[in-house]
């Protein structure tokens, strides 16, 4: 069963039937049971997006239904066929990124023509090159794409700049356009006239409406009400920059730091318009600033999200705090009106309240979610996003009009049948493909599943290992000591990884390995606080998602490996690690 909570206007979509058009007090979130979406009542929710143009609902078997704005008619199913994997509602315009990369969008910024059809603008982009996406947002106005070779996209309206360039040169897009080379990440809002770039050199760009200094780029610019240049913002607070979210007037920062014991500390900071963005403050900040004496020491900060004109933060002890505009009870404070001191909402017991980490909140421009989904992933998702980046790629493909496609040798070694020629005849199929096709072929070659198309598959099947698991080919590149050439030291004992490896299940290890100021050598490291048997846990299950059968399972060992997770901020994977841990622990007493 899903676990959502709803809070905020219920008007324009009515989201909850027979219910008031503000509901202050936060409700359970139940979908109807009508039409085509009598079953989705019972499939897991992976995320909500909620803005002006409406609300969109994506569930983990990546189809979604969305509630339209100025309708009150049942929710309808998204048709698109392509499995969804994310979703963002902006201010006139929705967009959704599938998980062949491709983006589909409406709205009258994207599609004036057909307005309530999506389109694919990705393919829209000029390089054939670079129509592979990886990450979406949407702002006021505008969409913004960020590719597998990590260049930004813009299209929509530029009345403000938020598309980076000269208002009266470009009012608006009818297509992509570049923004910005070597990004890594994009941010803006669902309500956002602005948007922020952070680049793989650590170094944050925005632009946009500045009126009330949401950019973060210091007083002396507030003259300039539209930056239409992305301008990179100098005075950003040290540390690892998790998620910036901006509202119609305020811009709020999620930045991860450690602390003097190296546990990951997280701290909200922001800028803009006092009334909206509770910085405890008189008048306006014109920098990314601190929020200070907000939250108890020990807590620790695991969302934002943020409205037009109002914040919500999820935090491990006091689950919901909000400020800012509280009109239609988006706060969920039970009442209405402006909140300028952080008030905690009042949450009904959860379910899963044992687990808030794997809880999620989502504002709209007047209404606001908290709902329940397990961050998971699995072994052929993590080597299907690992293949849409470039830069860890080294074997080219050429398909029939020329494009480029590249893949990783690696990889390809071990889901090849071992034979010197079937790269060779895996390139001759390729160069008769589209882009799309040879994308499909790639993701049956990664995953094995044929579903993606039995047709294509059936031409492949006979270079590929059809037979063995992803979890096998894992394992037979673990046992494989030729192909690792990252050396963890841990005390009296070495460990060897492949990059690649370390890149698909490590967030530490991803950045740096992708740092472009990072020395890339085999550099030796060490994490003294776990022992070499929990670190031999890691080291079979990044490559297997299993445990080997004769460890032996303590709770010390459990403790451990809760720390070592997060140190090496290791992607989750579906079985969870720890449930895996406590599970063998709880048999082994058993016996």
């Amino acid at each position: 069963m899903n676990e959502i909570i709803f809070f905020g206007s219920n008007k324009e979509p009515k989201l909850i039937k027979n219910e008031p058009d503000k509901i202050k007090d936060p409700t359970q979130f139940k979908f109807e049971n009508e039409n085509e979406n009598e079953n989705e009542n019972e499939k897991q929710i992976k995320q909500i997006s909620t803005g002006n143009f409406g609300t969109i609902f994506l569930f983990k078997n990546g189809k979604a239904i969305e509630y339209l704005k100025d309708s009150n008619q049942n929710p309808s199913k998204i048709q698109i066929e392509e499995n969804i994997q994310k979703v963002t509602v902006g201010h006139g315009n929705e967009a959704i990124l599938t998980k062949e990369g491709n983006v589909f969008a409406k709205g009258e910024y994207v599609n004036p023509k057909n307005p309530n059809e999506f389109i694919n603008i990705s393919s829209l982009i000029e390089d054939p090159n670079d129509r592979i996406i990886q990450d979406i947002a949407s702002g006021a106005r505008a969409v913004y794409l960020l590719t597998s070779n990590q260049n930004a996209y813009g299209i929509g309206l530029n009345d403000n700049g938020q598309l980076g360039f000269d208002t009266e040169a470009l009012k608006e897009t009818e297509k992509p356009i570049l923004m910005m080379k070597n990004i890594s990440k994009i941010f803006s809002g669902n309500s956002s006239l602005s948007v922020f770039l952070l680049n793989s050199n650590q170094e944050l760009f925005g632009c946009g409406y500045n009126q009330n200094g949401q950019l973060g780029l210091g007083e002396s610019r507030i003259k300039d009400s539209k930056i239409q240049k992305l301008t990179k913002i100098q005075n950003i607070p040290k540390g690892k920059i998790i998620d910036i979210q901006s509202g119609y007037v305020h811009s709020i920062m999620l930045i991860e730091n450690e602390d003097e014991n190296e546990n990951p500390k997280r701290k909200i900071y922001s800028c803009g318009f006092d009334i909206f963005n509770g910085l405890l403050r008189h008048g306006s900040t014109y920098e990314f600033t601190e929020i200070k004496s907000l939250f108890a020491n020990d807590d620790h900060i695991i969302d934002i999200s943020v409205g037009a004109g109002h914040t919500l933060i999820l935090t491990t002890n006091n689950y919901v705090i909000g400020f800012g505009n509280n009109y239609y009870g988006q706060l969920g404070t039970g009442n209405e009106g402006i909140q300028k001191i952080p008030e905690p909402a009042r949450i009904p017991e959860l379910r899963f309240n044992e687990d808030i980490s794997n809880y999620h909140i989502s504002c709209g421009v007047s209404n606001s979610f908290l709902y329940y989904s397990p961050s998971f992933s699995n072994l052929e998702e993590d080597l299907i996003k690992l293949f849409r980046r470039k830069e860890f790629c080294n074997i080219s493909f050429k398909t029939e009009n020329g494009e480029i496609i590249e893949a990783h040798r690696l990889i390809l070694k071990y889901r090849l049948n071992q034979n010197q020629n079937q790269i060779e005849k895996l390139k001759e199929i390729i160069s008769k493909k589209s882009i799309k096709e040879s994308n499909q072929i790639f993701e049956m070659i990664y995953s094995n599943n044929s579903k993606i198309n039995p047709k294509l598959y059936s031409e492949i099947k006979e270079i590929i290992n059809s037979n063995e698991k992803i979890e096998e080919t894992m394992k037979r590149i673990y046992l494989n000591e030729n192909e690792k050439d990252f050396i963890i030291e841990r005390k009296e004992k070495q460990y060897k990884f492949p990059k690649l490896i370390l890149i698909m299940r490590s967030e530490l290890y991803r950045g740096m390995f992708l740092s472009v100021t990072e020395d890339k050598s085999n550099k030796v490291t060490d994490y003294s606080e776990l022992s070499n048997k929990s670190f031999q846990i890691f080291e079979y299950w990044i490559y297997s998602n299993q445990i080997k059968d004769e460890i032996q399972i303590t709770k010390g060992i459990i403790d451990e490996v809760k720390k070592g997770i997060d140190y090496f901020q290791l992607n989750q994977t579906n079985p969870n690690l720890i449930d895996l841990l406590i599970n063998k622990f709880n048999n082994q007493n058993q016996n």
